[in-house]
Protein backbone atom coordinates (compact mmCIF):
# COMPACT_ATOMS: atom_id res chain seq x y z
CA UNK A 1 0.00 0.00 0.00
CA UNK A 2 1.53 3.39 -1.23
CA UNK A 3 0.63 6.39 0.97
CA UNK A 4 0.44 9.61 -1.11
CA UNK A 5 0.36 11.65 1.70
CA UNK A 6 0.34 10.90 5.38
CA UNK A 7 -2.88 10.27 6.63
CA UNK A 8 -3.99 9.57 10.45
CA UNK A 9 -7.55 11.50 10.89
CA UNK A 10 -10.42 11.01 8.62
CA UNK A 11 -13.59 12.29 9.07
CA UNK A 12 -16.22 10.69 7.86
CA UNK A 13 -19.89 12.19 6.44
CA UNK A 14 -22.56 10.10 6.06
CA UNK A 15 -21.25 8.13 9.34
CA UNK A 16 -24.52 6.51 10.72
CA UNK A 17 -25.68 5.02 7.22
CA UNK A 18 -24.74 1.91 6.09
CA UNK A 19 -21.77 2.66 3.98
CA UNK A 20 -20.52 5.54 6.45
CA UNK A 21 -20.56 2.59 9.10
CA UNK A 22 -18.73 0.61 6.76
CA UNK A 23 -16.16 3.24 6.03
CA UNK A 24 -15.54 4.04 9.91
CA UNK A 25 -14.76 0.50 10.47
CA UNK A 26 -12.31 0.16 7.22
CA UNK A 27 -10.66 3.23 8.52
CA UNK A 28 -9.93 1.43 12.03
CA UNK A 29 -9.07 -1.50 10.60
CA UNK A 30 -6.01 0.23 8.18
CA UNK A 31 -4.98 2.21 11.51
CA UNK A 32 -6.37 5.56 10.87
CA UNK A 33 -8.67 7.20 13.63
CA UNK A 34 -12.24 8.18 11.96
CA UNK A 35 -14.09 11.13 13.21
CA UNK A 36 -17.79 10.78 12.82
CA UNK A 37 -19.76 13.85 11.17
CA UNK A 38 -23.35 13.67 12.95
CA UNK A 39 -26.80 15.20 13.20
CA UNK A 40 -27.72 12.98 16.19
CA UNK A 41 -24.88 12.47 18.61
CA UNK A 42 -27.21 9.96 20.86
CA UNK A 43 -28.26 7.72 17.62
CA UNK A 44 -24.28 7.73 16.59
CA UNK A 45 -23.44 6.72 19.99
CA UNK A 46 -25.34 3.49 19.65
CA UNK A 47 -24.09 3.01 15.97
CA UNK A 48 -20.87 3.93 16.04
CA UNK A 49 -19.23 2.91 19.98
CA UNK A 50 -16.04 4.48 21.08
CA UNK A 51 -16.06 6.67 17.91
CA UNK A 52 -14.73 10.52 18.03
CA UNK A 53 -18.14 11.82 17.25
CA UNK A 54 -19.05 16.01 15.82
CA UNK A 55 -22.46 16.86 15.74
CA UNK A 56 -23.30 18.75 12.86
CA UNK A 57 -24.95 18.95 9.37
CA UNK A 58 -23.80 19.35 5.74
CA UNK A 59 -26.95 21.58 4.97
CA UNK A 60 -25.59 24.26 7.80
CA UNK A 61 -22.17 24.91 6.78
CA UNK A 62 -21.71 27.35 10.45
CA UNK A 63 -22.06 23.39 12.11
CA UNK A 64 -18.73 21.99 9.61
CA UNK A 65 -15.77 24.03 11.10
CA UNK A 66 -15.13 21.81 13.80
CA UNK A 67 -15.70 18.96 12.15
CA UNK A 68 -12.87 19.46 9.46
CA UNK A 69 -10.40 21.33 11.82
CA UNK A 70 -7.23 19.20 11.45
CA UNK A 71 -8.68 16.26 9.46
CA UNK A 72 -6.00 14.40 6.89
CA UNK A 73 -9.02 13.00 4.54
CA UNK A 74 -12.60 12.77 4.35
CA UNK A 75 -14.59 10.38 3.02
CA UNK A 76 -18.10 11.73 1.73
CA UNK A 77 -20.46 8.88 2.18
CA UNK A 78 -23.78 11.08 2.39
CA UNK A 79 -26.79 11.39 0.48
CA UNK A 80 -30.35 12.08 0.30
CA UNK A 81 -31.63 8.85 0.39
CA UNK A 82 -35.08 8.33 2.24
CA UNK A 83 -35.54 12.30 2.15
CA UNK A 84 -38.97 13.12 0.95
CA UNK A 85 -38.45 16.71 -0.22
CA UNK A 86 -38.46 17.27 -3.58
CA UNK A 87 -35.05 19.30 -3.90
CA UNK A 88 -33.07 17.14 -1.14
CA UNK A 89 -30.33 16.16 -3.44
CA UNK A 90 -29.50 19.56 -4.14
CA UNK A 91 -29.13 20.17 -0.83
CA UNK A 92 -27.63 17.04 0.57
CA UNK A 93 -25.97 15.31 -2.26
CA UNK A 94 -24.49 18.52 -3.88
CA UNK A 95 -24.91 21.32 -1.22
CA UNK A 96 -23.15 19.09 1.11
CA UNK A 97 -19.87 19.19 -0.68
CA UNK A 98 -20.33 22.41 -1.50
CA UNK A 99 -20.59 23.91 1.94
CA UNK A 100 -17.79 20.92 3.04
CA UNK A 101 -15.35 22.18 0.72
CA UNK A 102 -16.16 26.04 2.13
CA UNK A 103 -15.18 25.82 5.24
CA UNK A 104 -11.80 24.30 4.80
CA UNK A 105 -9.95 27.66 5.21
CA UNK A 106 -7.08 26.31 3.28
CA UNK A 107 -6.71 22.75 4.62
CA UNK A 108 -6.07 20.36 1.68
CA UNK A 109 -7.37 17.24 2.91
CA UNK A 110 -7.72 14.11 0.74
CA UNK A 111 -11.47 13.03 -0.52
CA UNK A 112 -12.88 9.84 -1.58
CA UNK A 113 -16.36 11.24 -2.49
CA UNK A 114 -19.11 8.52 -3.13
CA UNK A 115 -21.88 9.60 -5.63
CA UNK A 116 -23.67 6.65 -8.47
CA UNK A 117 -22.99 4.65 -10.92
CA UNK A 118 -25.68 6.50 -12.76
CA UNK A 119 -24.21 10.04 -11.53
CA UNK A 120 -23.34 11.07 -15.36
CA UNK A 121 -26.61 9.28 -17.12
CA UNK A 122 -29.69 11.49 -17.93
CA UNK A 123 -31.63 8.61 -19.51
CA UNK A 124 -32.33 7.03 -16.54
CA UNK A 125 -35.78 7.27 -15.08
CA UNK A 126 -35.83 10.18 -12.32
CA UNK A 127 -32.02 11.10 -12.78
CA UNK A 128 -30.89 14.20 -11.72
CA UNK A 129 -27.73 16.32 -12.67
CA UNK A 130 -26.87 17.03 -8.56
CA UNK A 131 -24.35 14.10 -7.99
CA UNK A 132 -22.15 15.00 -11.05
CA UNK A 133 -22.70 18.15 -10.30
CA UNK A 134 -21.15 17.43 -6.61
CA UNK A 135 -18.29 15.53 -7.96
CA UNK A 136 -17.74 18.89 -10.19
CA UNK A 137 -17.17 20.83 -7.25
CA UNK A 138 -15.07 18.34 -6.13
CA UNK A 139 -12.35 18.12 -9.14
CA UNK A 140 -12.57 21.99 -9.49
CA UNK A 141 -11.43 22.57 -5.69
CA UNK A 142 -7.87 21.67 -6.54
CA UNK A 143 -8.01 18.71 -3.38
CA UNK A 144 -6.44 15.60 -3.63
CA UNK A 145 -9.37 13.54 -4.80
CA UNK A 146 -10.90 9.79 -6.23
CA UNK A 147 -14.26 9.75 -7.12
CA UNK A 148 -16.31 6.46 -5.84
CA UNK A 149 -19.76 5.70 -8.30
CA UNK A 150 -20.96 2.68 -6.88
CA UNK A 151 -23.60 0.58 -8.26
CA UNK A 152 -26.80 -0.88 -6.76
CA UNK A 153 -26.27 -1.93 -3.27
CA UNK A 154 -26.15 -5.62 -1.73
CA UNK A 155 -27.23 -6.61 -5.87
CA UNK A 156 -24.10 -8.79 -5.85
CA UNK A 157 -23.78 -12.27 -4.85
CA UNK A 158 -21.67 -13.96 -2.03
CA UNK A 159 -19.82 -15.04 -4.24
CA UNK A 160 -19.64 -12.02 -6.55
CA UNK A 161 -16.51 -10.47 -4.98
CA UNK A 162 -14.35 -8.93 -7.94
CA UNK A 163 -14.16 -5.55 -8.27
CA UNK A 164 -14.98 -3.97 -11.10
CA UNK A 165 -13.86 -0.45 -11.82
CA UNK A 166 -15.03 0.97 -15.01
CA UNK A 167 -15.14 4.59 -16.48
CA UNK A 168 -17.48 6.14 -18.75
CA UNK A 169 -20.76 6.24 -17.43
CA UNK A 170 -21.81 3.35 -18.75
CA UNK A 171 -21.54 0.21 -16.23
CA UNK A 172 -24.17 -1.36 -14.19
CA UNK A 173 -24.64 -3.45 -11.62
CA UNK A 174 -24.05 -4.15 -7.79
CA UNK A 175 -21.77 -4.24 -5.47
CA UNK A 176 -21.90 -5.11 -1.49
CA UNK A 177 -21.70 -2.23 0.91
CA UNK A 178 -18.81 -3.53 2.85
CA UNK A 179 -17.04 -3.22 -0.34
CA UNK A 180 -18.33 -0.09 -1.67
CA UNK A 181 -16.68 1.18 2.46
CA UNK A 182 -13.43 -0.58 1.80
CA UNK A 183 -12.46 1.01 -1.59
CA UNK A 184 -13.55 4.48 0.01
CA UNK A 185 -11.01 4.11 2.73
CA UNK A 186 -8.47 2.43 0.25
CA UNK A 187 -8.44 4.96 -2.10
CA UNK A 188 -7.01 7.65 0.66
CA UNK A 189 -3.98 5.41 1.13
CA UNK A 190 -3.24 4.35 -2.59
CA UNK A 191 -1.66 6.86 -4.49
CA UNK A 192 -2.26 5.34 -7.92
CA UNK A 193 -6.63 6.20 -7.11
CA UNK A 194 -5.49 10.18 -6.77
CA UNK A 195 -7.61 12.05 -9.40
CA UNK A 196 -9.49 9.35 -10.62
CA UNK A 197 -13.23 8.81 -11.57
CA UNK A 198 -14.65 5.20 -11.87
CA UNK A 199 -17.91 3.38 -11.85
CA UNK A 200 -17.67 0.34 -9.18
CA UNK A 201 -19.07 -3.00 -9.18
CA UNK A 202 -18.29 -6.40 -8.46
CA UNK A 203 -18.66 -10.08 -10.40
CA UNK A 204 -18.20 -13.56 -10.09
CA UNK A 205 -14.38 -14.13 -7.96
CA UNK A 206 -12.20 -13.73 -4.96
CA UNK A 207 -11.51 -9.96 -3.91
CA UNK A 208 -8.56 -7.54 -4.57
CA UNK A 209 -5.42 -8.15 -3.08
CA UNK A 210 -3.15 -5.94 -4.91
CA UNK A 211 -5.03 -1.90 -4.11
CA UNK A 212 -2.22 0.10 -6.27
CA UNK A 213 -3.06 -1.97 -9.67
CA UNK A 214 -6.43 -2.10 -9.21
CA UNK A 215 -6.57 1.61 -9.65
CA UNK A 216 -3.87 1.75 -11.43
CA UNK A 217 -5.80 0.72 -14.69
CA UNK A 218 -8.03 3.67 -14.68
CA UNK A 219 -7.03 6.59 -16.67
CA UNK A 220 -6.72 10.14 -14.43
CA UNK A 221 -9.23 12.98 -14.97
CA UNK A 222 -7.51 15.93 -17.18
CA UNK A 223 -6.43 18.79 -15.18
CA UNK A 224 -8.33 21.42 -15.51
CA UNK A 225 -11.27 19.28 -15.99
CA UNK A 226 -14.74 19.48 -13.90
CA UNK A 227 -15.59 16.36 -15.47
CA UNK A 228 -14.51 12.61 -15.10
CA UNK A 229 -12.71 10.58 -18.54
CA UNK A 230 -14.41 9.87 -20.19
CA UNK A 231 -17.98 11.24 -19.46
CA UNK A 232 -20.43 12.08 -21.68
CA UNK A 233 -20.99 16.13 -22.40
CA UNK A 234 -24.16 16.05 -22.41
CA UNK A 235 -24.42 18.44 -19.33
CA UNK A 236 -22.01 21.48 -20.60
CA UNK A 237 -21.10 23.93 -17.82
CA UNK A 238 -21.81 27.05 -19.82
CA UNK A 239 -25.61 25.75 -20.62
CA UNK A 240 -25.98 25.00 -16.65
CA UNK A 241 -28.26 27.60 -13.69
CA UNK A 242 -26.33 30.52 -12.65
CA UNK A 243 -26.14 28.99 -9.19
CA UNK A 244 -24.16 25.93 -9.88
CA UNK A 245 -21.90 27.88 -12.25
CA UNK A 246 -21.12 30.55 -9.43
CA UNK A 247 -20.45 27.46 -6.65
CA UNK A 248 -17.91 26.48 -9.04
CA UNK A 249 -15.81 29.92 -9.41
CA UNK A 250 -16.75 30.25 -6.12
CA UNK A 251 -14.65 27.09 -5.23
CA UNK A 252 -11.87 27.53 -8.08
CA UNK A 253 -10.92 30.69 -6.21
CA UNK A 254 -10.95 28.82 -2.86
CA UNK A 255 -8.69 25.93 -4.17
CA UNK A 256 -5.09 25.59 -5.28
CA UNK A 257 -3.80 23.81 -7.81
CA UNK A 258 -4.40 20.07 -7.97
CA UNK A 259 -2.05 17.92 -6.17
Amino acid sequence: MSHQQNITDVLVVGATSSIGRGAVAAAQRHGLRPRALVRDVRRAERLLPGVDLVQGDVEDPASLPAAVQGVDAMVLAHGSGGDARPDARAHVDYGGVRNLLRVLDGARPRVALMTSIYATRSDVPGATPWKRRSERLLRAGGLPYTIVRPGWFDHAGPTQRRLVLEQGGTADGGVARDQIAETLVRSLLTSTALGKTFELTATEGEEATDWAELFDTLQTDRSGSVDGVPDPADLPVEAEPQPPRADLDAVRSLGGPRA
